[in-house]
């Protein structure tokens, strides 16, 4: 018997087959096309998605020839994947790093209304999540939101691909329409948006044991597996990668280094009461809340240093970096290169990216290092936003294979940097859930069963002075450029 966790990713999807004492057996990928057909938009088709699940999916059960025990899933977070009364797509699924409705969020957050609505969710929103997308669409595209029926995320339509049914889990309703605190939706953050019409479109926000439904019988011939097979819709991915990386318990810290850098915290209480920044999500451990900065720029960054240098790939990038001093030679990169700007550790859709303190004595390595180290400090300003006082780190994401970016988190953080020898954390954390609700155990017992770490770098005690001044600087640089609006967009 083999436990399938699926991990849909915006370019790519994953389906990871374990056996059941949680040792990976095999990997199956499919990419997956993100279409931008205006500026800053960014779509997918859903069918398509759907398609490399099933692909994925049936690859493995071809190829390993195993009975499979359950499906898991989580999936890429956020965006708007509106289906109509038959389940189908009423068009492309609207992407979490869309930055149409940019304009909306800016409103929203210049007004004041986004940090009182904080007080309630305890998150901050931002243009890619279904409450900016859907006003867009009612403003510009009214006849789709006529025909829809609900509004999904990626994790939500597969899981209807996948069972029939109509839903999301409580981690993806968390931001932006829950309660934190009572896990319902929030009459008042619906009135608050305008959106008390959509509230027929939101499907069901399932926890516990409703977060497993019967494979049905369409699906089951497409992939090759027996009808009535539990498939366990897991949290959105930024949650189930922190399963699994073992994280959660509270207090516990990790970072994914991926398309997004997201710094994420396990408390047991949402912490409505501090600065509004980042999100507050529910998530499978009862009374345990995700606290996470997820940044909009991440791995996408160093893929432009590649792109900009005339580097292959992010190893060739790495290497480059080798050859510059820790502090690139004070240059000093303000990574926010996303056309959706930054909403974490703070929240401004115009904010641009600042290459600080150039000169004639810097080359193509002192940029490179620069970039890596521009992103430590991101994730060091989420950690300080985090309330959390940790004593490690632990990273996973593609990002992570890195070790020479793993020791500059390390010496930028001040903290060992522990990375999972799981290189597909979300697919784990999504079988970790569903081996917890199925068996009726406790999610941290299993983790402590199926996940594994390396051991820590630790950071260079020479480096701490110098990158502790690094930092003070990189907020100055910041807080001038937002005064003075020479980072931001133009109009």
């Amino acid at each position: 018997m083999i436990t399938i966790g699926i991990d849909a990713g915006t370019s790519v999807v994953k389906s990871v087959a374990y056996a059941e004492d949680g040792t990976e057996l095999a990997v199956a990928r499919r990419p997956t096309k993100v279409e931008h057909p205006r500026p800053g938009w960014a779509e997918q088709d859903m069918d398509e998605v759907w398609a490399a699940v099933a692909d994925t999916v049936g690859e493995l059960v071809a190829a390993l020839g195993s009975e499979v025990a359950a499906l898991a899933i989580t999936a890429q977070g956020d965006g708007c994947w509106l289906v109509d009364n038959t389940g189908r797509p009423t068009g492309p699924a609207l992407l979490w790093n869309d930055a149409r409705a940019s304009d909306i969020a800016r409103n929203w957050a210049d007004s004041g209304l986004l940090g009182e609505l904080f007080k309630i969710n305890g998150s901050v929103g931002f243009a890619g999540l279904p409450h900016a997308q859907l006003t867009w669409l009612n403003a510009h595209d009214r006849d789709r939101v006529a025909t829809a029926a609900k509004v999904l995320t990626c994790g939500g339509w597969l899981f209807h691909c996948l069972t029939g049914r109509l839903a999301w889990d409580v981690s993806e309703a968390s931001n932006p329409f829950l309660d934190a605190r009572t896990g319902d939706y929030s009459p008042a953050v619906l009135a608050e948006l305008g959106l008390g019409w959509a509230e027929r479109l939101l499907p069901d926000a399932v926890d516990g044991q409703q977060r497993i439904a019967p494979l049905r019988a369409s699906a089951a011939e497409r992939l090759g597996v027996a009808a009535g097979t539990p498939v366990v819709l897991g949290s959105y991915d930024v949650v189930s990668t922190a399963i699994g990386a073992g994280v959660t318990e509270p207090g516990q810290v990790c970072t994914i280094l991926g398309t997004t850098l997201c710094t994420e915290v396990i408390s047991d209480d949402p912490r409505l009461d501090r600065e509004p920044v980042g999100m507050s999500l529910r998530t499978p451990m009862p009374g345990r809340w995700m606290l996470a900065s997820p940044t909009l720029a991440g791995t996408e960054v160093v893929e432009w240093a590649c792109r900009m240098l005339g580097l292959p790939n992010p190893e060739n990038l790495t290497e480059l970096a080798e050859h510059a001093e820790p502090g690139s030679k004070g240059l000093l990169l303000l990574p926010y290169l996303s056309p959706g700007g930054e909403r974490a550790p703070f929240y401004d859709p115009a904010a641009r990216g600042v290459l600080h303190g150039l000169s004639l004595e810097h080359g193509p390595a002192e940029i490179a290092r620069a970039c890596l180290e521009g992103l430590a400090l991101v994730i060091r300003d989420c950690l300080r936003a985090s309330i959390a006082h940790p004593t490690e780190l632990r990273v996973t994401g593609g990002g992570s294979a890195n070790p020479l970016w793993r020791q500059v988190i390390a010496d930028v953080t001040g903290l060992p940097v522990v990375r999972t020898t799981d290189e597909q954390a979300g697919a784990r954390g999504a079988a970790v859930t569903a081996h917890a609700l199925l068996e009726q155990r406790c999610i941290t017992e299993v983790a402590r069963d199926l996940v594994g770490t390396s051991e820590p770098l630790r950071p260079v005690d020479a480096h701490r002075t110098y990158y502790d001044d690094a930092y003070a600087r990189f907020l100055r640089i910041r807080e001038s450029a937002q005064a003075n609006e020479w980072f931001r967009t133009a109009g």
